[in-house]
This record gives C-alpha cells, structure tokens and sequence, in this order.
C-alpha cells in the first residue's frame, strides 16, 4: 500500500466524509479542526550521519449532508516539517534538505446507493516543497475513489483505489475501508487521519471506561516533496519513507473534543533524493527512530 503523506489527506477526509454520511447527525454541518505537534527523534543512517524531524500537522474543513445518506464537504490541510542533520556524511558534506512544507484543499464527497453501500470520491490539489523550490514544480494532485458498506451491527467495510500524478511520477494504490466491532470494546479501524501516523493502515482499539480509548497499530507512512532550487540538488526530489509502529492513547471529552497521545517508532525507515527528472542519485536506510505526537480535535 504505497500511500503518500501528501495526498493522505484525501484518503483520511474521504474516510471521515464516508462515516458521517452513514450516522444519524442533529445538523446538516458537521465541521472539524485538528492540530497536531509531532517529533521524529534522532535516528543513524547506514552510511554516517543521523538526523531527525520535527513539525506540525493542521487540518480543518467542514461537511454537508445533502440527504439521503449523502454528503459532501471541504477540507483545507497544512503540514510543516523542519528536519535537522546533525552529520551529512552519508550525502556528501551538505544536508539533502531542510524544512518542508505542504498545504493543499480536499473536496470529498460520498453518496449512497441502496443496500447499506456508499460510494465515495475525493478529488484533492496540494503543493510539497522545501522553502526555496518551485511552487509550480510542486504540484500533487489527483483523487481516492472507494465502495463501502455498512452493516445493520454498524460495522463497516470496503475498498478503495487512489491515483496521483507526484512529482516526477505516478501512482495507483489500494486501500481498505475498516470499522470493525469485535466485542463490545474492541473494534479495528483506520488510524486517525489526522494524526501524525496517517490513515494508510490498521489500529485495533480498546474502549475504557470514562471517556477513555487506546489502540495499537502500524500504518505506511511516504513524505516526497520538491527540493529547493539553491541546495545540493536544484529542484530535484528529496523523500522520507517508514513505517510508523504505534500506541495510541485518547481522552475524549465529550463528542466535542479529543486528545490523542502518541508514542511509537518509524521502522524501514529511507531517505531518498532524486534529480529534477525523477531519478535516484541516493538512498539511505536508518535506524528505527523514535515517533511521538498530540492530536488535538475538535468538531462543531
């Protein structure tokens, strides 16, 4: 499941969008802000050097049930990572990149077609460069198209495909659509779109007394962003890739707000930097580096 950060906003809002349109909701708004600080701590390249990341995750955007089971909503996204080579030995004498921005706009939309099943799409538009690239180089876009169903018990499930055209190449991936209950506690979900894991992958969830959950899962995680047209690689591709292994904690207060506390580590770990045409010059391995994140929600 090849599932870029960058366009993972569309997979999380598509998700979120496909749920709401299948519960009972006092209005026909539901909206949402989410701010999430994240830290990837200090982690050994194979070939000298280490770094680490850290950054900022904010979403926000609202929906509309058009009834019937459909919906269709806007979500506006902003992530900020500033990265910190300690030692650039396994690139040469120079960081590959600093800090990285991405900011973009969502329109998802699900509508219901008979028989507890809902189709849903969501056509997204983002840009992800490093402070000093091309703007007009750093074009992602593209969108998720996915069928789901939802049981009389209220479970969910489906599949979905998404298509993007990167920067400097192209990608189809699969995704599952997930909300399982397995008792009356446990259930097996996404994880949270917003949260500093991304959607792309599964969380089994455990539901405490007093507003309290936790959850335990692994998701794949892709950054590719445009590099900046002064560093040691003008205007090519720089890319972080792993696989965030994690433990989620949540206090719930209320259905208004949410706190969820992450602690993890990023397995498989690579960094990737191409020329301005999409090919490799290098790629790295590192060590399993420590994740943790807070993610704020609130809906109104």
């Amino acid at each position: 499941m090849n599932i870029n950060v960058f366009r993972a906003p569309a997979l999380g809002v598509l998700l979120a969008v496909a749920g709401a349109a299948n519960a009972a909701e006092p209005s026909n708004w539901q909206s949402f802000a989410s701010v999430t600080p994240v830290y990837q701590g200090h982690a050994d390249l194979d070939n000298g050097g280490d770094f680490s990341m850290s950054g900022v995750l904010v979403r926000g955007g609202t929906s509309y049930n058009l009834g019937g089971g459909n919906r269709v909503g806007v979500t506006l996204n902003y992530d900020y990572y500033d990265f910190s080579f300690s030692n650039a030995s396994a690139f040469g004498t120079v960081a590959p990149w600093g800090t990285v921005q991405r900011y973009g706009v969502t329109v998802p939309m699900s509508f219901a077609v008979g028989d507890g099943w809902s189709v849903g799409f969501a056509p997204t538009a983002s840009w992800a460069k490093e402070n000093g690239a091309n703007t007009g180089d750093s074009l992602v876009w593209g969108a998720t198209l996915s069928g789901a169903r939802q049981f009389a018990d209220g479970n969910r499930l489906g599949l979905g495909v998404g298509v993007f055209s990167q920067i400097e190449k192209t990608n189809a991936f699969p995704f599952l659509v997930v909300d399982w209950r397995l008792s009356d506690r446990w259930r097996l979900i996404n994880p949270l779109p917003s949260g500093p894991t991304g959607p792309a992958g599964l969380e089994l969830d455990y539901r405490f007394d007093g507003g309290w959950s936790a959850g335990v899962g692994a998701s794949y995680r892709v950054l590719r962003f445009r590099l900046s047209d002064t560093g040691p690689v003008s205007n090519g591709v720089g890319q972080e890739s792993g696989v965030p292994v994690f433990l989620r904690v949540t206090r719930n207060f209320g259905e208004q707000i949410a706190l969820h506390f992450y602690g993890g580590v990023v397995a498989g770990g690579k960094l990737r930097v191409e020329d301005s045409s999409g090919n490799k010059l290098r790629e790295e391995d590192f060590d399993p580096a420590p994740l943790v994140g807070l993610t704020f929600v609130g809906r109104f």
